[in-house]
């Protein structure tokens, strides 16, 4: 039997300790300590782990511990919404994005150019910036060959970038494929559509993409989700798993409620109806704004990762 403890500060305390604390500590710290357990579980079983992750998420600064995660080797495979994809562009280049607040007059904002993602930031600037870039990629595209699945072209791009925080970047050196089922919701998929209108030879595949996902996986392979907030990211790599077997581990990460019936809200236990994932597997549904509960949970795992000689790079 578990008994709640109280939680005390100890001088040099390490993340890893002080998600230990959280263990018996109530309430969605103790799923959060769960989930960082299940970090180090799926690293130990060697399984294929999915990492999952909305754009709002690169927005923000975990872009970069997304790419050193890519690195360290604990991501085999990304599922994440272009909005991601072109915010990591963007970043690549040097675009900033400001802090705001959430209180920000949003007209006044919209008559200065400037775009409000929560308390971020983004200019209509940056997007212009963002389309003179996206002409020479997709000529470059275009001469190499004329049909492109997805992650095959995110793959392409990623080589086209140089810096080390770039998500792309990184997953092209690592050989992690990174997926965007939903390519076309957005400015990425503006400037698609204006270059095939010049060029209708040139076809991006979304259905020979959904195989490369399936088939990134199988039954027998042990398998791993973390899903970053929903939507079409978290369940593009669900629905693989599902196919496959379904997963082994899983930690989903999230603000939505399971009572609205949603994707997004459904929890780790509701997947198991599906298959999803399987009835014997360790999962944690961690309730809470990601930009906290990730890097805390992540980090309290890589710290005794690392000191097993368990990451790369």
């Amino acid at each position: 039997m578990q008994f709640v403890k109280d939680f005390k500060w100890n001088k040099g305390m390490k993340a890893s300790q002080l998600v230990e604390g959280f263990r018996s500590l109530g309430y969605q710290s103790i799923e959060l300590s769960k989930a960082s357990d299940i970090f180090m579980k799926m690293k130990h079983d060697n399984a294929k782990i999915f990492l999952t992750f909305t754009s709002n998420m690169v927005t923000s600064g975990l872009r970069g511990f997304f790419a050193q995660l890519i690195r360290k080797g604990m991501a085999d495979v990304i599922v994440t919404t272009v909005g991601g994809i072109e915010e990591d562009i963007m970043k690549s280049a040097g675009e900033k994005f400001r802090v705001g607040r959430f209180t920000d007059d949003d007209v006044e904002l919209h008559e200065h150019g400037i775009n409000r993602v929560g308390n971020i930031l983004i200019t209509n600037e940056s997007y212009m910036r963002f389309e003179d870039m996206m002409g020479p990629i997709l000529k470059k595209l275009y001469q190499k060959k004329k049909r492109w699945p997805i992650s095959e072209m995110l793959k392409e791009i990623g080589l086209m970038l140089d810096d080390d925080d770039s998500i792309l970047c990184q997953a092209a050196k690592k050989k992690v494929p990174i997926f965007c089922p939903a390519i076309t919701d957005g400015a990425f998929g503006f400037h698609l559509y204006l270059f095939q209108k010049k060029h209708p030879d040139f076809i991006i595949d979304v259905v020979s993409d959904f195989g490369n996902i399936l088939l990134s996986t199988s039954q027998d392979e042990r398998k791993a989700i973390i899903a970053l907030g929903g939507g079409i990211s978290k369940h593009h790599a669900i629905l693989c798993t599902l196919l496959n077997g379904g997963a082994n581990y899983a930690v989903y990460m999230t603000t939505a409620r399971s009572t609205s019936g949603s994707l997004s809200g459904a929890t780790t236990d509701e997947a198991k109806s599906w298959g999803k994932v399987k009835d014997e597997s360790d999962v944690a549904t961690v309730i809470g704004d990601v930009t906290i509960t990730f890097p805390l949970a992540m980090i309290a795992a890589l710290e005794k990762l690392d000191e097993e000689g368990l990451l790369d790079g």
